[in-house]
């Protein structure tokens, strides 16, 4: 038997989700729970006594809450963080606070006795595994976000985006989208579809985070949004987003198709539909994620004559997602955090219309 099993602390102040969360690890023999705690304070104690590799933390508890307690796991020990958190929208918002703060990623809360504690276990099971074996990626790292420009209104008469952005991320994804929407202008040409894998529930509210720190027009996606010049579009969670060429103009279309490598929304349906409708108009880019979803699909945007990039190792949180895609040959460019802002803006270009028919509008309607 390995003695290198992955040390995990379980925090809650619920006495059975500190028996139900142990119970379910038991499944996988590489992780071994060394400790729970109630509360912040025996949190931050037992981290000195036991080195865990991982903690999972909830959020709500009394006390020493569980914001409070991840700044200082953030400000004294380099172990990834992973939030347990409730479905409820205070549990959502909250949630994405931790992670803008550092947590590695999260899970929702499994109810007892639900139908999903199958894969919620899974599912937490792969994130403590991945989250072992990253660097821990600290908000200030990503130094020097600028305070959001102004945005650029826009009603129907928005100009059409010179290219279509499509992004596919995952584990380490709302600090890296943070960071990267923060950076472009909001006269920026493109616009941008975002595969996040986040459930439902979360996906609004991180449209909405986004939307306040960035100059561009972040919302979660509904069917029949029109693709615009500056607007960026989330993919709902549990709904996979495809786009639409139609006379009247570009639309994003969701779908309540079965999920596709585990996941709904899959950046693979994205991508392939991406590819499928704009070809050499579209960009792909794979950044931060476990897994492997989004490789195929970006290989067909190659295909198809698309720019397709991959965020690079070193920048990534994790990096099982650009890695499977860099691996089979589909990632034209490598890229780092840092400088993607600036590749995109070189590819897109920036609108000098705000708003009026200009040269952006032709070059994409033009295209086919």
């Amino acid at each position: 038997m390995s003695v290198n099993k992955v040390r995990v602390l379980v925090v809650d102040d619920s006495a059975l989700m500190r028996k139900m969360i142990p119970q379910m690890l038991e499944a996988d023999h590489s992780i071994e729970v060394v400790g729970t705690a109630m509360d912040g304070t025996f949190c931050l104690k037992k981290i000195e006594e036991l080195r865990p590799n991982v903690v999972t933390l909830d959020l709500q508890m009394p006390g020493m809450n569980g914001i409070d307690t991840l700044k200082e796991i953030v400000r004294r020990h380099p172990v990834p963080v992973i939030v347990v958190s409730s479905h409820s929208t205070e549990g959502a918002s909250v949630t994405l606070k931790a992670l803008g703060l550092g947590a590695f990623d999260f899970v929702t809360k499994p109810q007892d006795a639900s139908g999903h504690m199958a894969d919620t276990t899974r599912e937490l099971i792969a994130k403590i595994k991945a989250a072992a074996n990253c660097k821990v990626v600290r908000p200030g790292i990503l130094r020097g976000t600028p305070a959001p420009l102004e945005k650029i209104s826009a009603g129907k008469s928005a100009p059409a985006p010179t290219k279509m952005v499509a992004i596919g991320i995952s584990t380490g994804g709302p600090q890296a989208l943070e960071f990267l929407l923060a950076q472009l202008p909001p006269d920026f040409a493109g616009t941008i579809l975002v595969v996040q894998h986040m459930p439902e529930g979360f996906t609004e509210m991180f449209a909405r985070r986004l939307n306040e720190l960035s100059g561009l027009r972040v919302k979660e996606a509904q069917s029949g949004d029109v693709l615009q010049a500056g607007r960026v579009l989330i993919s709902p969670g549990s709904r996979h987003m495809k786009v639409k060429r139609l006379p009247m103009g570009d639309v994003v279309v969701l779908s309540d198709d079965a999920p596709v490598n585990g996941h709904r929304p899959s950046v693979d349906v994205l991508f392939h539909s991406v590819a499928e409708e704009f070809g050499p108009l579209a960009i792909g880019v794979l950044m931060t994620g476990m897994g492997e979803d989004g490789a195929l699909g970006l290989g067909a945007m190659k295909k198809a004559g698309s720019m397709t990039i991959a965020q690079s190792e070193e920048s990534c949180v994790v990096f099982g997602m650009p890695k499977a895609a860099i691996e089979r040959g589909y990632a034209t460019r490598v890229v780092g955090l840092d400088v993607l802002s600036s590749t995109l803006q070189a590819l897109c270009g920036r609108n000098n219309g705000h708003g009026e028919s200009g040269g952006a509008e032709k070059t994409l309607r033009a295209g086919r």
